[in-house]
């Protein structure tokens, strides 16, 4: 990595999985932890950004919570993120947004009062679309560098580069992260894809942290 100083630079990272309510007790969440946005968000701080993470229920911060430069503020429920982006869009200039974060994608039409009685027997559920959190940044913050993240399960790389390019215009994003879900690989391997096409693979957490931060430098 080259040597880059992010002093007086302020990033928005959101990181970890988010849940939707199905009654009083139960959720809809994913499997993911927020491991890359954490990293992200430590790199950046330990780089002198002044840096808020937003971070989901997966994991235990205990030991970033006196970090220097680093803000963390927690939430479980996708509207409890979605509120507190917008809040953060509202009062604070950011020169990059960082949205790793899980988001669900979908919560159910009509979240049920209590809880759901377990000899009631079969429950159907109707899942709807949730709104795109990453779609409106840009049109709240024009001139932030957003960074937006893909993930696809059970294609070629070929076809994760062109859902890539598409989806970052979707969101005006300047930078995609766009990557394969593997479990049976320990190593993080993904595609940095610029708004002009360009593209570079890495491969691990750190090593994409710090191409996200380089390229942010280098944007802005």
């Amino acid at each position: 990595m080259k040597s880059i100083n992010l002093k007086n630079y302020k990033i928005l990272v959101t990181a970890g999985s988010t849940w939707v309510a199905i009654d009083t007790v139960r959720v809809i969440t994913n499997i993911f932890k927020g491991k890359i946005g954490l990293t992200i968000a430590e790199t950046a701080a330990s780089l002198g950004a002044d840096v808020t993470l937003l971070l989901g229920p997966s994991l235990d911060i205990s030991k970033y919570e006196n970090a220097k430069n680093l803000k963390i503020l927690r939430f479980k429920y996708f509207n409890e993120l979605d509120e507190l982006m917008q809040k953060q869009l509202r009062e604070n200039k950011f020169d990059a947004v960082i949205h790793s974060a899980a988001v669900s994608d979908f919560k159910v039409s009509k979240e049920f009062n209590g809880k759901i009685k377990s000899d009631k027997g079969s429950v159907i559920l109707e899942l709807v679309p949730t709104k795109k959190i990453v779609d409106y940044i840009k049109k709240v913050s024009q001139d932030t560098f957003l960074v937006k993240f893909k993930l696809e399960v059970g294609i070629t790389d070929d076809e994760l580069l062109v859902v890539a390019n598409k989806s970052i215009k979707q969101s005006s994003a300047d930078l995609i992260v766009a990557n394969i879900y593997n479990p049976s690989s320990s190593d993080h391997e993904a595609y940095l894809v610029d708004k002009a096409g360009n593209t570079v693979k890495v491969l691990g957490r750190e090593n994409i942290a710090n191409g996200v931060l380089c390229k942010i430098y280098e944007g802005k």
